[in-house]
């Protein structure tokens, strides 16, 4: 193939790639729907099947989709899962313990982004990002203060969500799929503001949680969940490998 044929393909491959993706990110196609064929893309981009086997590879490996034998590829469905090294739906946590959840949508703003969001989203340039503060409850009692930015040019739906009824946690986990993520954990002394937002002494040990998660490239959010140390622990079973 000439240099001229191979720079065709990989164009070709990024547009049919981009293209699907923006279907699902947008809500075009949601979790479970069954994307065109192979067969079917080969004839709208008018390209080799190898090229399009090649995009959807890519969307496979980025946990977009997902492949089914004699079935076809179909948006894959958000993970929902709680441990130490997945992303846990705080709803789902409470209701699994026998207790009664509730949450408090204490803030919501659209704003540009600070240079500190930039640098926590990753974004090397000005955008609009959604900041939320969430209160959880469980059994009517503080469970943990959420802080979360959102990436409006990856999620732009967000600015529409009503997470006066649907956390965020859970929406984002419900709607937009991702890719990676990454968890940090340490231990916080709460100020003022932490105490009586959780109804705990100052100084109290708590435990925060920094997540970022992302989608191939671009960082969906980024989270800091703060909870009573005495009321909330993170968990992780695992088996030995051979080193």
């Amino acid at each position: 193939m000439s240099a001229s044929g191979r720079s065709i393909a990989v164009t070709l491959h990024d547009r049919i790639r981009t293209d699907i993706e923006a279907h699902i990110v947008r809500g075009d196609w949601p979790p479970g729907y069954r994307i065109p064929f192979e067969h079917e893309l080969t004839a709208e981009y008018r390209c080799s099947r190898m090229t399009v086997n090649k995009a959807l590879s890519t969307l496979v490996q980025a946990g977009l989709i997902e492949r089914r034998r004699r079935a076809g590829s179909f948006v894959a469905r958000p993970q929902v899962q709680s441990a130490v090294l997945t992303i846990p739906n705080l709803e789902a946590e409470v209701t699994a313990r026998g207790q009664t959840y509730g949450f408090d949508l204490v803030s919501r703003r659209r704003r540009r982004a600070s240079a500190r969001d930039r640098f926590e989203l990753g974004l090397t340039h000005d955008a609009d990002v959604l900041a939320v503060r969430c209160l959880h409850r469980a059994q009517e009692q503080p469970f943990a203060i959420e802080d979360r930015i959102l990436n409006l040019a990856a999620v732009p739906d967000a600015a529409n969500a009503d997470f006066s009824v649907v956390p965020p946690g859970t929406w984002l986990l419900e709607h937009v799929p991702w890719s990676d993520a990454e968890n940090r954990i340490s231990a916080h002394n709460a100020d003022r503001a932490t105490a009586d937002a959780l109804a705990v002494p100052l100084g109290a040990a708590c435990l925060l949680v920094t997540r970022r998660t992302w989608r191939v490239d671009a960082t969906i959010t980024r989270v800091h969940l703060t909870f009573p140390g005495d009321r909330y622990q993170l968990v992780a079973r695992f088996t030995p490998t051979n080193a």
